[in-house]
């Protein structure tokens, strides 16, 4: 953990993530229980048309508030191969810090033009790239007065297993407090989205998010 974490300690959560954590190691069904069962083929997910911008509801839709931002990286497993066809949902709030959610209740500023989710598909390569708008931070604890920082979240779906994380951005004044980060200590620069300048007239920045699956080398997992 770093000097920071060991000074602000984590305190009061939601505790939402430990109650998804499992408690005990996952039973192997038996091999002679298992020759029984029906070969299950697994959905493959189909990406439509525009799910990997973001910054619009619909095509020739009004762009929504805020900076527009494009994400783009690699996923891979811990042994470096890279996985494609892998299933990437993409969730984040608006300019202002809402959610389009209903359990969102902050009061903040909804924007008509932006529902904040998203998908895409990593190509033969393990490539993956969407636009969306750079997320405000927001207060997530008003009792405690906890700010979680500006981040987006991303779940990974590749064969039968499905993981979340987020991608935080570099600078931003809430990354030091915040709970994730505080748990994940020095690891936290993997789950850093890496700047870099873009040419593209429709976006104003660019961030770079590889994304490792398993080893020491992991991005963090909620």
């Amino acid at each position: 953990m770093t000097s920071i974490g060991r000074q602000l300690s984590i305190g009061k959560t939601d505790n939402t993530s430990d109650q998804r954590t499992p408690r005990k190691r996952l039973r192997l069904i038996p091999a002679d229980v298992r020759e029984s069962f029906v070969p299950v083929i697994p959905a493959r997910a189909v990406q439509r048309q525009n799910e990997w911008d973001l910054t619009r509801i619909a095509p020739n839709r009004p762009r929504a508030e805020g900076s527009p931002i494009e994400v783009k990286g690699t996923v891979r497993n811990e042994s470096g191969t890279l996985l494609r066809g892998a299933l990437i949902e993409i969730w984040n709030a608006n300019h202002h810090g809402r959610y389009r959610h209903v359990e969102d209740h902050s009061g903040l500023k909804l924007d008509e033009n932006f529902f904040g989710i998203g998908r895409v598909i990593t190509d033969e390569y393990g490539n993956y790239r969407f636009w969306t708008i750079s997320p405000g931070a927001y207060l997530a604890r008003p009792d405690i007065g906890r700010w979680r920082p500006k981040h987006i979240h991303l779940s990974i779906s590749c064969g039968s297993s499905r993981i979340i994380t987020q991608m935080y951005f570099p600078n931003e004044p809430n990354n030091a407090s915040d709970p994730m980060a505080l748990l994940m200590g020095d690891s936290f620069d993997r789950n850093l989205g890496k700047p870099y300048e873009t040419k593209i007239p429709e976006v104003d920045q660019g961030y770079d998010f590889d994304i490792v699956v398993g080893g020491k080398n992991a991005t963090f997992f909620e």
